[in-house]
């Protein structure tokens, strides 16, 4: 799955370390999600969508859709 999470945290000018402890994950859980390693749970994709203020659907694409 791709996404835009580093995109956004630059955008907000926040480090990996920032960003995890606004989700309250660890700065390893958000270089995984980052770089495709590791898909969010649900939970978390939402939380990471109210932290931005965006769907999930606009920072998480699938990329199996056809």
């Amino acid at each position: 799955m791709n996404n835009r999470l580093r995109e956004m945290r630059a955008r907000y000018g926040w480090t990996q370390a920032d960003l995890a402890r606004r989700l309250e994950v660890s700065r390893q859980t958000v270089n995984a999600l980052e770089t495709g390693r590791y898909d969010p749970s649900l939970p978390l994709a939402f939380k990471i969508g109210r932290l931005f203020g965006l769907p999930i659907e606009m920072i998480f694409r699938d990329d199996t859709a056809s």
